[in-house]
């Protein structure tokens, strides 16, 4: 059928639960990456470790970036007239690819991913059990679409391609039930089986349908009850949401946490959330904007090595700066920040903080019409609070200092950003220190940034990279920080062009 999805498992290795909470799947040419994996074992403090994913998740609910759920066990069938109800709701399928569940719709495109995720879970059981009546298959798929009924409405409401959906279970140790949470992965939600008694007993072609994840040695323990998240009417607050620098945590996965829960004297705030009201000015269009959509000079010469540019000089190097806007799952825009153009093949550098929690991403570019969706991410460093995500369009990269001279106390800059969505706003200042922001070697400066200037550029005067905008301390005046070159040319080394 042409334009249909199709899920790829566990591209990428998780090798932590932390990186199964921050990683959300790409979706590209009509291919969704999700994962399904197996954590064996116990590891330290694992009540803790549940209690903060459980936390976590309800926070991302809240703020609409996925649906979460964590399952303790799943119900059996209630009597004869709940089976009867499902194995009529199979026999629907079967017919016309519509069961009719209670509490679930399934139509239009839904019902098509739907009806290929039974036919192949179908697949998967035949091959376990060989020579399965149709009575059997009828009962398998019955009890499938009454779990997907009773637990899953909340998790795929509003249900589309793009949404991000991340379960949690423990204990599975059925093959039927196991085969469920298989079931969840063919809609696109990501998998997490929690096996720290003991791991089920399967052939290896069903345990190889899910990747392992080993965490320690079994054992039993009493994991905190799960409250699942309720939503409540809220009233948009005007003030920008405060964003922390994330912990030191080692290896993280492709999105961090974007809101942390330390709200400490610094925090990245400058990626503009939705509530600073970014839409008064058209976020795709500025008066900078111009009539050539495709002007790209890939052959811009780097800045002579001490030769000073003027202010106006430098402004103009504000095409290669980009305004992101970041998308959740409803495909609305949930905040904005910025990006710096750094290769020719549609790399763009930005903070972590900015690319983290969204589920694709509008690229807007001076001198060019088009907008440039994207939920490519290609690197990231929740440390170094840096990202590198990709768009279909050929660049004109800025060039990034490479420290003929060391920066100094009282040298000039230039910051160029979006803050509050007023796109590629220009701004000067001067270096006014260098500051250790948890083991990370930051530039202070004090040209003025807002929120929506994370990702943004801070030139030196020849019209260089110096720094990435990162953060600002609201309650000083033009106190901010940018992660220096040196972090930049070592996170983004291969991708400068």
């Amino acid at each position: 059928m042409e334009n249909e999805i199709t899920y790829r498992h566990n591209i990428m290795e998780i090798q932590s639960i932390e990186a199964f909470i921050n990683i959300k799947g790409g979706f590209n040419h009509q291919v969704r990456d999700v994962y399904f994996v197996r954590a064996i074992g116990v590891p330290a403090h694992f009540p803790d470790v549940i209690r903060k994913m459980d936390q976590r998740m309800g926070k991302e609910m809240a703020d609409g970036h996925l649906k979460y759920m964590r399952v303790k066990a799943l119900p059996s069938l209630a009597g004869v007239q709940e089976s009867a109800f499902y194995a009529g709701a199979y026999d629907a399928w079967k017919s016309d690819g519509t069961p009719a569940l209670r509490n679930i719709k399934v139509s239009g495109a839904f019902a098509r991913v739907f009806s290929r995720a039974v036919r192949q879970v179908i697949g998967m059981f035949e091959k376990s059990r060989r020579n399965s009546s149709e009575s059997i298959v009828r009962n398998f798929v019955a009890k499938i679409m009454y779990w997907f009924d009773v637990q899953a409405a909340e998790l795929v409401s509003g249900w589309n391609e793009r949404a991000v959906m991340k379960v949690a279970a423990e204990n599975v140790l059925k093959e039927q039930e196991y085969l469920f949470y298989y079931f969840l992965t063919l809609l696109g939600c990501d998998v997490l089986l929690l096996q720290y008694k003991k791991d089920m007993e399967a052939p290896e072609v069903m345990k190889a349908l899910s990747s392992e994840l080993v965490l320690g040695s079994f054992d039993t323990c009493a994991l905190p009850e799960y409250v699942p998240y309720v939503h409540e009417e809220k009233a948009v607050e005007s003030r920008p949401v405060k964003v922390i620098i994330p912990e030191r945590k080692g290896r993280r996965s492709s999105r961090t946490e974007a809101q942390g829960a330390n709200p400490q004297r610094v925090n990245p705030q400058r990626a503009n959330p939705q509530g600073a009201n970014p839409q008064r000015v058209n976020p795709q269009r500025a008066d900078t904007q111009r009539a050539n959509p495709q002007r790209v000079n890939p052959n811009r010469p780097a800045p002579a090595s001490d030769v000073e540019k003027g202010f106006e000089e430098l402004a103009q190097l504000a095409s290669s700066i980009v305004m992101i806007s970041v998308h959740d799952h409803r495909g609305e825009i949930r905040s904005t920040g910025s990006g710096i153009m750094i290769g020719r093949g549609g790399y763009i550098l930005t903070n972590n903080h900015v690319a983290s929690g969204g589920v694709f991403y509008s690229v807007s570019i001076e001198d060019d019409e088009e907008t440039y969706q994207t939920d490519e991410v290609i690197k990231y460093n929740g440390t170094l609070d840096l990202a590198v995500i990709r768009i279909q369009r050929q660049l004109d990269p800025l060039p990034i200092y490479r420290g003929r001279k060391k920066l100094v106390r009282g040298q000039k800059v230039v910051a160029i950003g979006s803050p509050l969505g007023l796109f590629n706003s220009v701004s000067d200042g001067i270096i006014s220190g260098f500051r250790k922001i948890r083991d990370i070697d930051m530039i202070q400066f004090t040209a003025p940034i807002s929120p929506g200037s994370s990702g943004g550029a801070v030139l030196n005067m020849q019209g260089e990279v110096i720094g990435i905008s990162t953060a600002g301390i609201d309650s000083g005046q033009n106190i901010n920080l940018a992660v220096g070159y040196e972090n930049i040319l070592m996170f983004a080394n291969g991708f400068f062009s």
